[in-house]
């Protein structure tokens, strides 16, 4: 037994996943017909996110307020087994969105026996839905969501993390990993959840920066990558 098949968890994450599915589904089927449209390809078109995120990633966010962005029910299972493996009581998550992935992982916390997720979420709504499912959940109590943006909430986390999620803007996965990377102790794991960014990849996969990383070959095509701090 455990938090995911018991008590209010598991019913609540099936409802927000179709609610998810039905507030994202317009955005990813235009999406994927601009690409097929133009024959561009995954990869190609993530490049061209990320140099809009640069730009101006606040504004882009903003446009996706009412959006779950979330990870997939396989990928949050995936979350939840990670954490328990590790036996993380420490965690941060880059992206809150709605609180679907940290709804997982506060889950996994809870029956490690306890803990502490520090998320970061850059639009007040949806911080204030993250809390509230959380609360739906009895889980709030392992949770503190840093509202704004995560290169200041999350410049200081105030102790060693376990695990590092990355599931914001994509240009910024590699900037955040830096502003948390002092904290993360030795055999912590970082997941990049569409980790598209070259420079991202290219910085966690060179051993020479203190981490091993590879493609996870899990809900293929949305650049999943699996890395863990080895210094």
């Amino acid at each position: 037994m455990n938090t995911l098949t018991t008590g209010p968890v598991g019913p609540l994450l099936d409802r927000l996943h179709q609610e998810a599915e039905a507030a994202d589904r317009a955005l990813f089927g235009a999406i994927m017909a601009d690409m097929q449209a133009s024959g561009t390809t995954l990869e190609q078109a993530a490049a061209t996110m990320i140099a809009e995120e640069r730009e101006n990633y606040r504004a882009i966010y903003h446009g996706h307020a009412d959006r779950f962005l979330s990870v997939s029910p396989t990928y949050g299972r995936f979350l939840y087994m990670t954490a328990r493996a590790c036996r993380a009581t420490r965690i941060v998550e880059f992206g809150t969105s709605m609180g679907i992935s940290t709804l997982y992982l506060a889950a996994a916390l809870r029956d490690n026996g306890g803990g502490h997720l520090i998320g970061s979420e850059l639009e007040p709504a949806k911080v204030a839905r993250a809390r509230a499912n959380l609360a739906a959940a009895g889980l709030g109590h392992l949770v503190e969501i840093r509202e704004g943006d995560a290169l200041q909430t999350l410049a200081d986390v105030g102790g060693d993390v376990d695990l590092l999620l990355n599931d914001g803007a994509f240009a910024l996965y590699l900037p955040v990993l830096k502003r948390v990377e002092p904290w993360l102790r030795p055999g912590a794991i970082v997941l990049g959840e569409n980790a598209f960014e070259p420079g991202y990849l290219d910085y966690v996969r060179d051993p020479a920066n203190g981490y091993l990383s590879q493609p996870l070959p899990l809900d293929e095509g949305r650049g999943n990558e699996f890395t863990v701090r080895v210094l």
